[in-house]
């Protein structure tokens, strides 16, 4: 069934004032007015403060970059235990300057990686942050295995979760 001239036109002129309401609440647009009340103000404590609008294409970008980044991780905690030392505890340590040899044949990312999987308390490592030739002997614990980690991603995170931020 087509549609008739007239409702398309609606349809578009209804889009067009959409656009303009959200222009003038943008505070980036020339057309920003200020006297217009905006939908809510977030608190910094709120949990979705500087955080996209649920459901948005930046929000599944998000999500999709979020994939991506546990991929890397899970793939960092594999190359650790395959190159590590198992200790009797049951942790596997990992000296940076071997480690940064072997994974920077697979991504040249490696110390943000190591700083992303000691904020999710996956490994641990001292200092700040890890530099090539000064911190060779540096020893990385990983305290979780890539095993364990797969499954609590498989377990905790559903479509419209993310396990980790």
């Amino acid at each position: 069934m087509r549609k008739s001239v007239a409702s398309k036109a609606a349809f578009f002129q209804q889009k067009a004032e959409k656009n303009v309401q959200k222009q003038k609440e943008n505070p980036f647009s020339s057309q920003f007015n200020s006297s217009i009340q905006r939908k809510e103000i977030i608190s910094k404590d709120d949990p979705r403060y500087g955080r996209p609008e649920e459901g948005s294409k930046s929000d599944l970008r998000s999500k999709q970059a979020n994939q991506m980044i546990n991929k890397e991780i899970i793939e960092l905690c594999e190359v650790i235990e395959q190159i590590g030392t198992r200790q009797h505890d049951g942790q596997v340590h990992v000296k940076f300057g071997p480690l940064f040899e072997t994974y920077t044949r697979i991504s040249n990312k490696l110390v943000g990686m190591l700083l992303r999987a000691r904020k999710q308390k996956m490994l641990t490592f001292t200092g700040e942050t890890l530099f090539q030739r000064r911190d060779d002997d540096v020893v990385i614990s990983l305290l979780i295995s890539s095993a364990e980690l797969v499954r609590n991603l498989r377990d905790e995170s559903g479509p419209s979760q993310q396990p980790f931020s």
